[in-house]
This record gives C-alpha cells, sequence and structure tokens, in this order.
C-alpha cells in the first residue's frame, strides 16, 4: 500500500511537540518550588489533597497527541486510487511573454503586461486539449512552467508574471525562442508552435535566422506586438516617475512590429498587433487549428483517498476527553 503525505512540509510542526514536552516539565518543576516555598509539607498536602499528579499527566498527553494528529492531519496522508488513461488531441503550445519594464507603458489601457495577461489566460481557455508551456522573458528567458495539460497551474504562473520575475533587463527574443523550443520534443517536426508576445522594443538580429532554423524543426511561430508605434513613457514603480536617460531626458518605448511581422512570416504563422482580445484569441485558434495534432496519452492518478478527516477527527475526540477530564481525582464522602 503506498502512502503519501500530501504536504510534507507541514511535518516540521512535529517539531514542536519536543518544546511541548519541555515546557510541560516546566510547569511540574515549577508547583513543586511553589510547594517548598510554603514550607509546612502537612499544610500543603492538606491544601492541595484533591489535586491528582496522574491526572495532570494524562490531560497533557491528551493535549499533545492531539496537537501531533491536528499536525499530521493538515498534512494530508494519502493514498493513491487506480491510475487511468487520458487520451487527448491537440499541439504543444510554448508561450513566451515579456515581461520587461516596456511592458509597463500604458498606451495599452490597463498596462501593455496586464493586457498580455489578459489575452494569455483568455487563450488557454480556447485550448483545452493542448499542452502549455510558459516562458518569461526580458533581458534572459526562464522556463516558467514546462509543457502540461494543467491549465490551472498555468494560470497561476501568468497571473504573478512581472519584471520582477527576470532581473536583467533588455528584450532578448532570440533567447525567448530557443527556451521555447527547449519545451518541445525534439523527435517531432510538427505539432509545435511558439506564441511570442512582446514589444520587440530592442532589436535583436539573431532573432529571424534562429526562427528559420526553428522552422525547418516544425515549429511554427506567431507573434503578438504590444504597445503603439507612436510609443508611451515607461513608469518607474520605485520612484512613482517615468524611466529617464542619462541625458535626463523621459525614456519613450515604441512597438517594433516589422522585426515581430519577420519572425512570423519566417515561420509561415501570423502577426497580430493586440487591439481586441477576443479577435487575437479567435485568430490565433484557427492558426493553431492549420497545424496537425497528435493524439498524447496522459497518465493521472484517478483520485486519492484522503485520510486526514481521521486524523482531525482523533484530535477533537482528544480535545473534547481533556476538557471533561478531570484533573482533581474523587475523593470519597
Amino acid at each position: 500500500m503506498e502512502l503519501r503525505f500530501q504536504h510534507i512540509e507541514y511535518l516540521i510542526g512535529l517539531a514542536g511537540i519536543p518544546l511541548v514536552i519541555a515546557l510541560f516539565l516546566w510547569v511540574l518543576r515549577w508547583k513543586k518550588k511553589t510547594a517548598r516555598k510554603i514550607g509546612d509539607e502537612q499544610l500543603v498536602r492538606q491544601l492541595t489533597g484533591s489535586y491528582s499528579p496522574k491526572n495532570f499527566l494524562f490531560k497533557f498527553l491528551l493535549l499533545a497527541v492531539s496537537l501531533a494528529a491536528i499536525i499530521t492531519g493538515a498534512a494530508n496522508l494519502q493514498q493513491p486510487g487506480p491510475m487511468e488513461q487520458v487520451q487527448r488531441k491537440g499541439v504543444d503550445v510554448a508561450i513566451a511573454l515579456d515581461v520587461s519594464k516596456s511592458m509597463l507603458a500604458d498606451d495599452i489601457k490597463p498596462s501593455r503586461l496586464d493586457r498580455a495577461k489578459q489575452m494569455v489566460l483568455k487563450l488557454m481557455e480556447q485550448l483545452p486539449d493542448d499542452r502549455i508551456a510558459l516562458v518569461l522573458f526580458a533581458g534572459r528567458a526562464y522556463m516558467q512552467m514546462p509543457l502540461t495539460t494543467d491549465h490551472s497551474a498555468a494560470r497561476m504562473f501568468v497571473q504573478q508574471a512581472s519584471p520582477d520575475v527576470v532581473p536583467a533587463q533588455g528584450t532578448v527574443i532570440t533567447e525567448a525562442l530557443r527556451m521555447s523550443n527547449t519545451a518541445f520534443n525534439s523527435k517531432e517536426r510538427k505539432y509545435k508552435s511558439i506564441i511570442l508576445i512582446t514589444d520587440g522594443e530592442d532589436h535583436d538580429p539573431g532573432a529571424v535566422p534562429l526562427a528559420q532554423q526553428l522552422t525547418e524543426d516544425g515549429v511554427m511561430i506567431n507573434t503578438i506586438g504590444i504597445g503603439s508605434p507612436e510609443g508611451a513613457p515607461i513608469p518607474d514603480p520605485a520612484t512613482g516617475d517615468f524611466k529617464k536617460d542619462q541625458q535626463g531626458n523621459t525614456v519613450i518605448t515604441k512597438l517594433n512590429e516589422p522585426e515581430l511581422q519577420q519572425l512570423a512570416a519566417a515561420t509561415k504563422g501570423i502577426y497580430l498587433r493586440l487591439s481586441n482580445i477576443e479577435e487575437a484569441v479567435k485568430a490565433l485558434k484557427d492558426q493553431l487549428a492549420t497545424i496537425e495534432s497528435t493524439s498524447m496519452d496522459d497518465s493521472a492518478f484517478k483520485n486519492f483517498k484522503n485520510y486526514f478527516p481521521w486524523f482531525l477527527g482523533a484530535a477533537l475526540v482528544l480535545l473534547v476527553l481533556e476538557f471533561f477530564y478531570p484533573e482533581r481525582k474523587r475523593v470519597a464522602p
């Protein structure tokens, strides 16, 4: 029987049990010291005649065991259920999302980055059978999430995306494409697409040659331009002012459409300037539908048998018993 804890990190709370025991021993010593300070042992025995050290110890054991049961219950002991094969048909999609500070510009409300995240979340709703990977990039690119059909986890990563995730600033499209390609099965030469979402502000001469190389591996690159050709200043969250260059002039970030159009054209993809999210998602969905889909078998546990109610139920019974169990011993009439 294979058992596991769902939240094994909670078991560290069991380390507090020895501290509780130490506190109990300290209380016992304190009681003995207090009794000795009174001085008259016979008087102390008369005053504490109904007190039962055994009952006091038993009540403490009930509390200690109930605490251990609560901690163990929080960790949730589980037994995996039977495996089931789930067959899906879809393509592999790597979403490369620009999180550079230029994406904080608000020429698209509420900001370029927020609008891009809204589009990605909407797109994932329309791709239930596709595996999705997420790459965040600025001056460097990071694989935030490998290919998965767990779209709920993908949504969480998208919602948390911000410039703070990638300390190195810039817009290195080449590295973003290369990192996105690592998410795919190198042995397959189809069923793969990269969706690049960026303002393309920094010219990256190596991006188009790399895109042409990825085409030979069966990768289609679809590009989404965020921003306006006229541009907008970049807000600085640290100062509340706009970003300035070394001469003190306000920096204007502009959408670089020509490079994004070249990238899409080089891989038989499409370029879209994001204005209407619904239209962009529909266009991307239709474009991805032109890629031949493949059947994928996902093995997953059908369900888990959770044992936490037993531990929490036992803790509740012990706490009720401790509450009603007397600390004083019964005195014969």
